[in-house]
């Protein structure tokens, strides 16, 4: 299972076992990565994947986990 973490101020890093696909559903190949980072603040030249640029930008996002409603519950 993977496990992703939202950087502050950074990419999504995604490491474990990564099964990465295209909006048609064709997969990446990772080369055996069990570690990659994913855009966040959408300046990527390489997106999906990060490649620092958030950092040129001043891309800013403080995240704290929280706890989602459950699944079909009315948007308040």
């Amino acid at each position: 299972m993977a496990k992703i973490l939202p950087a502050n101020n950074g990419p999504y890093l995604v490491e474990g076992e990564i099964h990465l696909v295209d909006a048609s559903g064709k997969p990446w190949d990772l080369s055996g990565r069990t570690k990659i980072a994913l855009c966040r603040c959408g300046q990527s030249a390489n997106k999906p994947f990060c490649d620092g640029s958030h950092n040129k930008v001043g891309f800013q996002s403080q995240v704290q986990a929280a706890k989602l409603p459950p699944p079909g519950a009315p948007k308040a």
